[in-house]
């Protein structure tokens, strides 16, 4: 008897088995000839050659199917186990109107004009600049965009980025080790992760380098090639930091700046590298800016209100 084994290193495959492991009793019942075992992260298969290259052909297009949607339900199975390709299963993903398949199958896109306007700026630049207020989904956009990219294989790594501790980055005076004195600093992009990389994949990416997250302190020197590259919280870059930053643009990469210039914490009299990279760089060929508002909030309806509240005592911060 010949014996097949499929290692799940790329997903998760308590995901992919299923609950109570369904979905490998519904591939036992569409393949009754074979003896099939999950046990870890492995399908341990047996029986006939013919029938096992059958079985390895149809687990491919399942794995690549649950890597790219992060999901898989009985219907999706039985389409898969009955077609020659994915095509009439990914029919609907095919528009592109989708960015990621996130957690638990959460369809992540752009939900707004202006968003839909990042998304678009995004494939025809190689640098972008996303300004707005709170909730208006710079941020987590930008994050759907890099994890799209590098599923699809297009960039090698994600690295995130945002100055620490309002610009300053000091950071002695805090409890704990580096790691636990940024980490509440860097939680906005670990939870955009986190709803669209399932946590045992996530953790791999990161150990493993292909996902980096880090303050902007710790770019300098760096060149960052195929990478998209995010930089946000942008307005409590200086001058200096904001340069350092743009300069380490390398070879088939993507760099995004999402910030707001209504919520800069710098010290008075210390220009926002936000602000200069602006009047700087609109003009430059190759770099697209998109300016987010209060109809792009996707957060609680009251937050659309509060900034709309807030517009008509604040002025613009002077340089």
């Amino acid at each position: 008897m010949n014996e097949l084994i499929i290692e799940l290193t790329e997903i998760s495959p308590k995901g992919f088995f299923g609950t109570q492991n369904a979905n490998i009793e519904l591939l036992k019942k569409y393949f009754p000839k074979l003896k099939i075992v999950a046990r870890g992260n492995k399908i341990i298969t047996y029986g006939d050659e013919e029938m096992l290259e059958e079985f390895d052909k149809r687990m491919d297009m399942l794995v690549t199917h649950f890597g790219k949607y992060n999901k898989l339900d009985e219907d999706t199975i039985e389409r898969i186990l009955s077609s020659t390709d994915l095509n009439g299963v990914e029919e609907a993903e095919s528009e592109g109107k989708v960015l990621v398949h996130g957690v638990g199958g959460k369809l992540i896109r752009a939900r707004t004009p202006n968003q839909k306007k990042l998304v678009d700026l995004m494939s025809k630049n190689d640098m972008v600049f996303a300004i707005g207020p709170a909730g208006t989904g710079k941020t987590y956009t930008g994050v759907a965009l890099a994890v799209k990219a590098l599923k699809e294989k297009q960039v090698r790594r994600i690295i995130l980025t945002r100055p620490a501790v309002e610009a300053g980055e000091n950071l002695g005076f805090l409890p704990g080790d580096l790691k636990e004195k940024l980490d509440p600093y860097m939680q906005p992009l670990y939870d955009a992760l986190r709803d669209m990389i399932p946590a045992e994949k996530l953790e791999n990416y990161i150990e493993k380098g292909i996902i980096q997250i880090a303050p902007l302190a710790f770019m300098r020197g760096r060149t960052l090639d195929n990478a998209f590259v995010i930089l946000d919280e942008a307005q409590n870059t200086s001058h200096s930091q904001m340069k350092m930053f743009l300069t380490r643009m390398g070879k088939n990469a993507k760099f995004m700046i999402t910030g707001d210039p209504g919520q800069i914490d710098l010290p008075r009299r210390v220009i926002s590298g936000l602000k200069e990279a602006l009047l700087v760089l609109g003009s430059v060929k190759g770099i697209g800016v998109i300016y987010l508002d209060d109809k792009d909030v996707i957060r609680h309806r009251l937050v659309k209100n509060i900034i709309e509240a807030y517009k008509k005592i604040e002025h613009d911060n002077e340089f």
